[in-house]
This record gives structure tokens, sequence and C-alpha cells, in this order.
């Protein structure tokens, strides 16, 4: 009787150390923003199967760049595949989509969309999401400073109708606001639109010295070739959801000369030796081009590998606390993900707080303009 409640036990023991770790994950590997998703979704493969002597396990689902199905995803994530968290998703409105599920559940939510809706401001929903790109808001004080840098005085937008596209007028804005910088126009067009030709034209009417086109993705190459198209010869800004190669594939010659924020990682080979996210970017790069080729990294793969970096911080620590599998343990690791400091990772260092769900500080971001079909530094 003593040996065999001996094994019992022993088999407890076993099964509670051995527990694995499921983490859900959801992009948009298809859709209008499927040129962000697919090199997160690539990344998620590179991220290790083992942390804090535990197995993970990665469920990965696409949501085709919607969010009804991004809802539905962590919906399966949490209720079938019993997952500790989710990482997604890649846009604005499916990250939003999502987070009402996660504080439902109490299951901390990585996004890896950009605007800082996604976590500001701070509140019991947002208490369980946390970001890894970095915020319009950051990204709009660099542009603005370029901008300003060049004597322009009147900027034209034109957007995403949806979260990002507002998130990015609203911040870029209230800036332009502080620096004297006159919004002559503002325009939106939707993600999946094939003409630009009428928004286009007012802003021309305007004469702006400057125009900067919210948007992410393939979509975001639009308005810039169809200014082109029309003769526009100002300057022409872009933001920080376009730094990927598809973009550049997409754009072609009519996206030359282009001013955009984006994070480090990006030109990670151009950086200077003593900047401090150089080393962790490069590690990112190089592991990221081993398995997909020279030349095929970008920034939203970036995102992804900055989530696991996350998790592979927290999660030794809330395994302290609790067992995977359980309410308790996904409370330590929200806990946990929230007292990162000093994290280095592929965009930036990651130091967040209880009113900081994302981190970054001026070291997460560079100025780079598109010259020769590429990213190049601007010093």
């Amino acid at each position: 009787m003593l040996k065999k409640l001996t094994v019992a036990v022993l088999a407890a023991f076993s099964a509670t150390a051995m527990a694995d770790i499921n983490v859900g994950v959801s992009v948009s590997a298809t859709g209008p923003a499927a040129s962000l998703g697919i090199p997160e979704k690539n990344t998620i493969a590179l991220l290790p199967t083992t942390i804090g002597g535990e197995k993970v396990n990665y469920i990965v689902l696409d949501d085709a760049t919607d969010p009804t199905a991004a809802t539905k995803n962590i919906k399966k994530l949490i209720s079938e595949n019993k997952v500790d968290v989710v990482i997604g998703s890649t846009t604005t409105p499916n990250s939003l989509a999502m987070m009402d599920v996660a504080v439902d559940n109490e299951t901390p939510l990585i996004s890896m969309a950009g605007s800082a809706i996604v976590v500001e401001p701070m509140d019991a929903k947002r208490k369980w999401v946390f970001k890894t790109a970095q915020n319009d808001a950051h990204m709009a004080t660099a542009l603005v400073q370029h901008m300003t840098d060049r004597k322009v005085q009147t900027v034209a937008f034109i957007g995403f109708a949806d979260a990002y596209g507002e998130g990015w007028f609203k911040e870029f804005a209230k800036i332009a606001e502080a620096r004297k910088l006159k919004i002559v126009a503002s325009e939106r067009f939707q993600r999946n639109d094939t003409s630009v030709i009428g928004q286009t034209l007012k802003m021309m009417s305007a004469k702006p010295d400057a125009v900067l086109i919210g948007g992410a993705g393939t979509p975001a190459a639009l308005p810039q070739k169809t200014l082109k198209e029309k003769g526009y010869k100002g300057l022409i800004y872009q933001t920080h959801g376009v730094a990927n190669n598809d973009f550049l594939r997409v754009g072609g010659k009519d996206v030359e000369g282009a001013f955009l924020p984006v994070g480090p990682m990006v030109v990670a080979a151009q950086l200077p030796a003593d900047n401090p996210v150089k080393k962790s970017a490069m590690e990112y790069v190089t592991k990221y081009e081993a398995a997909h080729g020279k030349g095929s990294v970008s920034s939203f793969g970036g995102h992804a590998w900055d989530a696991g970096l996350l998790l592979q911080n927290a999660i030794p620590q809330a395994l302290k606390k609790a067992k995977p599998g359980t309410v308790e343990f996904r409370r330590a690791l929200r806990d946990a993900i929230e007292g990162t400091k000093d994290l280095a990772g592929a965009h930036g260092i990651f130091n967040l707080s209880p009113n900081d769900h994302q981190g970054f500080d001026q070291r997460a971001r560079v100025m780079v303009t598109i010259e020769n079909n590429a990213w190049k530094l601007i010093k």
C-alpha cells in the first residue's frame, strides 16, 4: 500500500514539474496586413520550446486581418487550448478586439500592434495587455523633429480609416500643434482600397510642404504612388508600420526618398558599435536570416521576437509562484511581465511598470530614408 502511495505521489510531482506552458498566437498571416503577420509567424517558430525547465507549446492561428476572426481566435485559444498567455495580434483593430476576452479570462495579452491606444490610458482592461511595437506617439515625436529640422511648415495627412490611422492622426496632430506645424488637410482610406485619387487631389490642392501617410504594410504604398503619379514634389513621410521588404517591393521607385521612424533593428548593421540595442537587434537578425535568407528580416518579426523575450524573462518568475494552466500562474505571469526591467530586445530596452505596458524610450527609434530600395539610417 505504501509503495502504491509513493508511486502515486511521484507521478503527481512529475506531472506538476513537467506541466506544459501553452502560448497562444494570433497573427494576420493573410489579408491586407499579411506582409506584417507573415514575418511574425515565421519568428514564433524561432522561439525556445523550453523555458524555466518547462516545455512550451505555441499554438498559432491566422486572423486574416479581421477583428472578428481575431476575437474568435483568442476565445478558441483560451477555451480549447487552455493557453497561459496570448501573443497577438498584428494590427491595432484586431488587438483591441481581443482585449475584452483577455481580461474576462485573466489571460495576459502581448500585442504587436503600433497604436498607443492598445495600452493607454491604463485601466482595468489594459492591466492585462502589453505591447512590443513602439507607440505611435513615440514615433511621431521623432518624425515631427525631422520635419521641423527640414523647415516644414504645412503638412497634409492621409491615414487608414480605422484605429491605426486615427491613433496616428491624434498623436501627430498633438505634437504638430506644439511644434507650430499646420495640418492643412486630413484624409482617410481603407486598407483594401484600390484608388485614393480623390483624397490625393484634395491634399495637393492645399499645397502642403509634406505629406504624412498613416498606414501600415503594403496598402500604405498606394497614397505615395498616387502622390508621385500626380506630380507632388514635397516631402513624403511614412510611419513605422511600413518597415518590411514587401512594402519596398510593392512601392518600387515611387517610395524612394520617403522618410520614416523605425525600430533600430531595421538598420541594425548600420548602427554604431556603442548603440545599446545593436547587440540584441543583431542577435535576432542573424537568427531570422539564417532561417529565411539574407535580407529577409523585417521590423514586424522583431515585435514577435520581443514578445518571446518578455516571456523568457517572466515565465521563470511566474513558475516560482504557480503551476501553468492555472489562473494563479496567469496572474503571476502578468505581474512578472509588468515588472520587466532593462531587458534588451530587438527594438529597444524594455522597462515596464504598472502605468507603462510598452516600456520603450528614445533608444527604440531611429529615422531612416528609403534609398535604392533599402532602408538607410539617417545619422
